[in-house]
């Protein structure tokens, strides 16, 4: 007698089939997801990793705890007081609140936990608001008005450009300035820092959200916005004689003395985008005229060391937004957040091995 013929599949063994099928193209689809993220599949690509490398080496010590960029701050925490034109503009929980908790982390620049405090050109607040409705919004923000890069390759080559010379242990200066001869944004930047005033504190800094977010109200109208933190303590300028003299931790201890002596605030204000306002790039600032509208304040009522506060392991992701507030296609936003993530999983893995994050200075420390 002849073979017989092998039986065809019934329903559930063909369900089966399919959703082994389905799993094994999600452990594809996650495999090659993990090796285009690490460079795998085009090695020349650049890569969160590769950014963050480049990031490492602008530093002449590793300094495994610490964040890559920012490393030296404080921890600080208070809340956020939402006022009514901001309800009209978003329906983001923190509008409709009278008070929403706040951590946070005032920082300088640089990736030295041991830096100067008065000696550092850019300044730093990043901020995390716990909506009542479980929501998160994260911001990221600095005392610059605009970023100094157009786009994240141009980024790379900036952070590459500015890397120490093994034979000096500073940046070369040619190299530089052939950088900021390709670049008129880099240009625009580097005149920022050296004209503009130096505040003599953390309390009296504006700190610049340079990137534009889409603000939702409750009706689903929507309109393009940046923002800033605007300080109400009254500027006071601190000039390169004072700063030279300054005591390394300068800021962190001044902040300390005022908030000693009572709570620190900060009004939220955004502005309006106009039509023909670009919505992508964060080197290009917004006209002045633009109308601006204080849609809350920010009360900081504590300090702590970072080694032991409740930021140090948080990631101050700028593209957490509540429901309320939308991300723009800008690519500097979305790199951000990729790099942030990388760095934050590094020295999470060099704390569980054992680093030092007291912030104790080494005896050899600058001053």
């Amino acid at each position: 007698m002849p073979a017989a013929e092998p039986s065809s599949p019934g329903p559930a063994r063909r369900r089966a089939l399919w959703a082994y099928a389905a799993i094994a193209a999600i452990v594809g689809a996650l495999v090659l997801l993990f090796a285009w993220t690490a460079g795998g599949l085009s090695p020349g690509r650049l890569t969160p990793a590769r950014m963050t490398d480049a990031i490492e080496a602008t530093s002449t010590t590793p300094f495994p705890g610490f964040r890559r960029a920012h490393a030296k701050g404080i921890c600080v925490a208070g809340h956020f007081e939402g006022h009514p034109a901001g309800r009209a503009l978003s329906r983001a929980a923190v509008f409709d609140n009278a008070r929403t908790p706040v951590l946070g982390r005032l920082s300088i620049g640089g990736g030295s936990p041991y830096g100067l405090d008065a000696q550092a050109r850019v300044r730093s607040m990043a901020l995390v608001l716990d909506g009542a409705d479980g929501s998160q919004w994260r911001m990221a923000m600095n005392s610059f008005p605009f970023f100094g890069a157009a786009s994240i390759e141009t980024f790379l080559e900036q952070t590459r450009a500015s890397a120490p010379d093994p034979a000096t242990g500073k940046p070369d200066p040619e190299r530089m300035a052939a950088f900021a001869a390709r670049h008129p944004e880099a240009q625009r930047f580097a005149a920022w820092a050296k004209a503009a005033p130096w505040s003599d504190s953390f309390a009296n800094t504006q700190y610049n959200g340079i990137h534009a977010y889409r603000f939702v109200d409750a009706a689903g109208e929507s309109r393009w916005v940046r923002w800033s933190m605007r300080p109400q303590a009254p500027f006071v300028e601190m000039d390169a004689a004072q700063r030279e003299v300054a005591e390394r931790d300068y800021l962190q201890d001044e902040l300390r003395a005022r908030l000693a002596r009572g709570p620190l605030r900060w009004d939220m204000v955004v502005t309006l985008a106009g039509p023909e306002d670009d919505t992508r790039d964060p080197t290009t600032p917004w006209p002045a005229a633009r109308e601006q509208v204080s849609v809350g304040t920010l009360v900081l009522t504590q300090a702590q060391d970072q080694a032991t506060g409740a930021c140090r392991d948080l990631n101050f992701d700028p593209t957490i937004v509540p429901p309320g507030v939308a991300l723009s296609d800008d690519p500097i936003l979305a790199a951000r957040a990729a790099v942030y993530a990388q760095s934050f999983d590094r020295r999470e893995r060099e704390i569980a091995r054992g680093a030092d994050v007291t912030g104790v200075a080494p005896p050899d420390a600058a001053r």
